[in-house]
């Protein structure tokens, strides 16, 4: 059977129609002097441009032809490994895992709706991590409501897929992770200022929240300037500085204590509050969290720095006692890529790997240095000394093989020291973790 297409009928259609119009031409029909003028023929309804589909290594995407109606499919897998060296108290377990599996679903409506859906299947868990809507009258205001990351930390806010290291340094257990609220941000002179103004509902130091356990909410104000991007000296574009606070009032209770527990970088828990609700010995906020960072990076051809200070002020109970803790973190990372270029963006490969002449792709290595420090007024009453570390100091290598932008294979090692933290009143054991990963994404 032969199939036809739509403008092929239609085609046909009006050759079939043309001899008709043809003939009433030549031999009109005399009206009545009475009867009224026809109504000229309307023209045939216009076809509809169809949707433009468009695959490519940026993932896959359904459009309309004007670019109002977008919809983008985009993912990310991780499956790391994790390996413990000269670990005699079995803190840590060698194990592969998936450490994040998302699809990410992107897309505008009507020009200047954006949307993103992200959920996360890593580590056998089902979150949602990202699910907001942006209004976008124009790149200087956008106002975005629903689940996303705080507009605080630098490291955070720099995407897993792109950070030099395959787990974040000791400054994000005391950065807010993905919360919900309002954010007013934007940008302007091409990039050159950002700013963010939010209002959510408050994570605990180095976690993320599903709901508000009180009837506060914290506000968050973020400046980051790139003063020289694209202007002379060409050195200093990659140039970033930025300024970041958040303030609120935080209430828990022995069911949400509205505090969460810390890690090393081989995701070991190395400090957490009392929490005993069978003795009523459990440590709550209770009252204003506070907290500052200056950051900063720095990016010149092959060469990346990244840097950021982090306080944390925040005030807790427990029974009838009452503080107000000061805590304090801060990382200093350097990279450089071979074959390619260095951005916050990632490495990116002056050319891609081809797998048949074994060329191409880019190799970056780094080095960070990272410290966290706990306030000396939490031991013994709000933290045990014999499980909690009081401080933390850090050193990592990582080396990445960028194929292209979207496929890596990753080593680093990381050594961490503590200060307390061990059952006998001394020192916990140092933290030395080999770990990998293999990363795709679209």
């Amino acid at each position: 059977m032969s199939t036809f297409s739509a403008p092929a009928l239609v085609a046909t259609g009006l050759l079939l129609a043309a001899p008709c119009v043809h003939a009433q031409a030549a031999e009109p029909t005399p009206k009545p002097a009475s009867e009224p003028a026809s109504e000229p023929a309307s023209e045939p309804p216009r076809a509809a441009e169809p949707p433009v589909i468009h695959i490519s290594e940026e993932g896959f995407t359904l459009s309309s032809s004007d670019k109002a109606f977008v919809l983008k499919l985009r993912g990310q897998l991780q499956g790391d490994g994790r390996f413990y060296f000269e670990d005699t108290d079995r803190t840590g377990t060698n194990t592969f895992l998936i450490r994040r599996m998302r699809p990410i679903l992107d897309g505008t409506l009507f020009g200047f709706i954006d949307f993103r859906f992200m959920p996360d299947f890593g580590v056998g868990q089902s979150v949602i991590q990202d699910a907001f809507i942006d209004f976008r009258p124009g790149e200087w205001v956008r106002l975005r409501a629903g689940r996303f990351k705080t507009p605080f930390g630098l490291e955070l806010l720099q995407s897993d897929m792109d950070n030099p290291f395959i787990e974040r340094s000791l400054t994000v257990d005391l950065v807010p992770n993905r919360d919900e609220g309002l954010e007013l941000h934007g940008e302007g002179e091409g990039g050159r200022w950002q700013y963010s103004l939010a209002a959510v509902n408050g994570d605990p130091d180095g976690a993320s929240t599903d709901a508000n356990p009180d009837d506060s909410f914290d506000l968050v104000a973020r400046v980051f300037a790139l003063p020289f991007k694209g202007r002379e000296p060409s050195f200093l574009q990659g140039l970033g500085l930025g300024l970041a606070v958040t303030r609120g009032l935080q209430f828990g209770n022995t069911t949400n204590t509205g505090l969460a527990p810390w890690r090393s970088p081989g995701q070991e828990i190395i400090f957490s509050y009392l929490n005993n609700a069978g003795t009523g010995e459990t440590v709550t906020a209770h009252g204003q969290h506070l907290r500052i960072t200056p950051q900063g990076h720095f990016y010149w051809g092959h060469f990346g720095l990244l840097a950021e200070y982090v306080r944390s002020s925040q005030e807790v109970r427990i029974a009838d006692a009452r503080a107000r803790l000061h805590h304090h973190a801060w990382q200093t990372s350097v990279s450089w890529v071979f074959g390619g270029k260095a951005s916050f963006e990632g490495a990116r490969p002056t050319t891609p790997f081809n797998p048949k002449t074994l060329e191409g792709g880019a190799l970056e290595v780094a080095a960070r240095y990272h410290a966290l420090d706990v306030d000396d007024a939490t031991f013994p009453r709000f933290a045990n000394p014999a499980q909690s570390v009081s401080e933390a100091r850090g050193f990592g290598v990582a080396t990445t093989f960028a194929f292209n932008r979207r496929v890596r294979f990753a080593l680093n090692f990381h050594r961490t020291n503590y200060v307390g933290g061990a059952p006998d009143g001394g020192d916990r054991l140092p933290e030395n973790v080999l770990l990998s990963r293999f990363q795709l994404t679209f």
